[in-house]
């Protein structure tokens, strides 16, 4: 984590994904709250259908022109949603050709370098709860950089600020690579760290029938081990960083999901611990977080 400062600067634009929806109004919030509090430039992005290779030229061309201007009109609304006192040249808006939404962004991310892209959450499911759509599934699908998913409501949200950022955390090299990002990511928005640790309750952890006062301690002392992991972490987090941790008790899954936006801006957490180097790719955990939680969700790609 000593590099942490130096690397700060890398830091690259936002990549918006934008449909012209309520999702899309709940991404742009949360890809804007990102960009600005990072520094960088948003990229709001539409993606519409290409050509497809095996359909007559003439009516392909013109369907795909159609396409495109549709897409255009999306970025228009965009356009009018992004406030007055958002810096023109810290937004871009452009159209992609692609045979996938999720596609289209991976492309744009890869172009631009981006270090984030935000997709808004699926139109189904309990308000201010997210529930990835089928474009957030694919983007976990080997995504190069972090993905961040905004909850249903975001867009109605009053703060539009990055003040706090919550890292989901055990000591695994996956939980580290997230650890990574969102220190990197505090560095720049000059905000808090706050790590989350989740101990399964005694009933959960402890093996049966060896008695009352034995559980007790196998439960304590795997308390101590997790608590003190947690304090290793937060002593590699950069100098002038400010960083705190909790140890909270339950199923993880279900303690996470309740941070709500009076706890954390957004939560980092880590991807599958194995598959693709350098590729976003949904582990048991995170795949049932980005589709529970009550605050944004990060998903990042484990490291080298």
């Amino acid at each position: 984590m000593s590099e942490q400062p130096q690397r700060a600067a890398e830091v690259g634009p936002v990549v918006i994904g934008f449909d012209g929806g309520d999702s899309g109004e709940d991404a742009l919030a949360l890809g804007l709250l990102f960009s600005q509090a990072l520094g960088v430039p948003a990229i709001v992005t539409v993606v519409y259908p290409g050509p497809a290779p095996i359909s007559p030229a003439r009516v392909d061309a013109e369907w795909v022109a159609d396409r495109r201007r549709f897409a255009e009109q999306v970025l228009d609304q965009a356009r009018a949603m992004v406030s007055a006192d958002e810096p023109a040249a810290q937004v871009e808006y452009r159209a992609a050709a692609s045979t996938s939404a999720a596609h289209g962004l991976h492309d744009m991310a890869e172009l631009a370098d981006a270090s984030l892209i935000v997709v808004g959450s699926h139109g189904e499911g309990a308000e201010q709860r997210l529930f990835a759509g089928s474009t957030a599934d694919r983007l976990f699908s080997g995504a190069h950089c972090p993905v961040g998913i905004a909850p249903r409501g975001m867009r109605a949200r009053s703060s539009r600020e990055l003040t706090r950022i919550g890292v989901a955390y055990v000591d695994t090299p996956e939980a580290r690579a997230a650890l990574d990002v969102a220190a990197r990511f505090a560095v720049r928005a000059k905000a808090p760290l706050r790590l989350y640790t989740v101990v399964a309750g005694e009933a959960e952890v402890l093996p049966l029938f060896i008695g009352r006062d034995a559980e007790r301690a196998f439960y304590e002392t795997a308390r101590e081990e997790f608590q003190d992991a947690l304090e290793r972490a937060i002593a590699g987090v950069p100098p002038g960083v400010q960083a705190t941790g909790d140890v909270l008790t339950g199923e993880v899954v279900d303690v996470l999901a309740e941070l709500d936006e009076d706890d954390v801006d957004g939560l980092f957490c880590g991807s599958r611990g194995y598959g693709p180097i350098r590729r976003v790719l949904l582990g048991g955990v995170s795949s049932r977080l980005v589709r529970q939680a009550k605050s944004p969700v990060v998903v990042v790609p484990r490291g080298d």
